[in-house]
């Protein structure tokens, strides 16, 4: 059953197969959504007189019967229906009868696919966003709780001056903040409703738009019915936009981790059960989690560019292009909420190894301690710098600041600001409601 299909018209088997692609596959991602997009449809029908009461009721009391089938796991695509939207409407006919071919009037399927993205787009990013914040609270609380554990700083890979575990965890807290600004900004454009847009040019029909978009809590409207149509392909580049400003984050604490827990480093380790062995080596102890991790958000990292090579040149109107970006974007949505889950985990359960910088190779960290000490007793800094310098470079170097450290500026060692930086979060959520 085809939507637009006339009596004894028929589509070339290979065609079809080719045109519907991978769409049923994600189409069950959105019947929940097709479903309530129908439901506040049909309302705004029989409030504009375009539905009578009785078929009204029908027809919604159908729909609220599919839509307890799609929560409770017993909705499927039945072979030789075309799509969701399809199946819907033959359900709610075979269960109603003639009021369920009522329900498509004033409305094309692009419109319907348009709301059924934007609905869907718009749970999974607080979804994603939910995550974010769990985690996010995690690196507070071990930032907090590790503040006092010390470890070298790098620039270069090499060697540089110390930090901690509190500043490492709180690095990473604070970039989640950042890129739930990026997210929040993808939730309001998902936030607006395109029902009723039709094909992209509107509808001859007296539809009451604002009616749907209460119905569906959107936040509001994309006003123009050609801009609805536009805004497919847009809005999905926008939130993968956003999800990738925190792949972005999670691939680079993976790799902070894999290096720390390598034993030439040997900052952290995990229990056991959270790490993977070798075939032939029996002292191997992989963070498999952390390179997959690192793999999978490098992946999502792609995910803006892959939509822009989709839909870039497209001219306005609607055009199948389109409907591929729902294979892209969907599995990447998945992909970060698992590693969102896993970087969660690892991290509730990491240990931190004691004394790092007792280590001999770390006497150089100090230097800038060393400087600074010279240039409080009134030597100027390049001067002073010149003499920790030369005393490097002749072996002379023999300072040791790490019981006696005082950084006391904000976002230092001794003065996190962690406190400052939930308010920040805090603030950012509420860009969600």
């Amino acid at each position: 059953m085809k939507l637009w299909q006339k009596d004894n018209s028929s589509v070339n088997e290979r065609i079809e197969k080719f045109t519907v692609g991978r769409d049923k596959e994600f189409d069950l991602l959105l019947a929940k959504f097709d479903v309530q997009g129908s439901i506040a449809h049909v309302k705004m029908l029989k409030e504009a007189g375009l539905m009578s009461e009785k078929d009204a009721t029908d027809a919604l009391n159908g729909l609220e019967d599919i839509l307890k089938n799609i929560v409770d796991g017993k909705f499927s695509i039945e072979e030789g229906i075309e799509d969701v939207h399809s199946q819907v409407e033959y359900l709610l006919t075979q269960n109603i009868g003639e009021a369920g071919k009522k329900i498509h009037s004033g409305r094309s399927r692009n419109d319907q696919v348009a709301v059924d993205l934007k609905l869907y787009l718009r749970a999974e990013v607080l979804a994603v966003k939910n995550e974010v914040k769990e985690l996010f609270d995690l690196l507070i609380s071990q930032s907090e709780k590790f503040k006092d554990k010390l470890l070298p700083g790098y620039t270069h890979l090499q060697i540089a001056m110390p930090s901690s575990f509190g500043l490492w965890f709180g690095a990473y807290a604070e970039s989640l903040t950042d890129d739930m600004e990026l997210l929040a900004a993808a939730y309001q454009i998902a936030n607006k409703n395109p029902l009723g847009s039709g094909a992209g040019y509107g509808s001859s029909f007296p539809l009451n738009r604002t009616l749907t978009t209460e119905l569906l809590q959107f936040g509001a409207m994309n006003y123009n019915s050609v801009y609805a149509q536009m805004s497919r392909g847009k809005t999905e580049k926008i939130v993968a936009m956003g999800l990738s400003a925190v792949a972005a984050t999670l691939s680079k604490l993976a790799m902070d981790a894999c290096l720390y827990i390598n034993q030439n480093f040997g900052f952290i380790s995990f229990p056991n059960e959270l790490t993977t062995g070798s075939s032939i080596m029996p002292h191997k102890k992989n963070p498999d989690v952390f390179e997959l991790i690192r793999a999978k958000c490098n992946r999502i990292q792609a995910t803006p560019n892959e939509l822009t090579m989709l839909i870039n040149n497209l001219p306005s109107g609607y055009h199948r292009d389109l409907q591929l970006t729902k294979e892209i974007l969907f599995p990447a949505i998945e992909e970060l909420k698992a590693c969102l889950q896993m970087t969660s985990l690892m991290l509730s359960n990491i240990r931190i190894i004691d004394n790092i910088l007792d280590d001999e190779k770390y006497r150089y960290l100090f230097s800038v301690e060393a400087v600074n000490e010279l240039v409080n007793k009134g030597i100027s800094f390049r001067d002073a710098y010149r003499q920790v310098g030369n005393d490097i470079e002749q072996g002379k170097f023999q300072f040791n600041y790490h019981q006696q450290l005082h950084h006391t500026h904000e976002g230092s060692i001794g003065n996190l600001c962690n406190a400052a930086i939930e308010k920040q979060m805090e603030k950012v959520l509420q860009k969600f409601l």
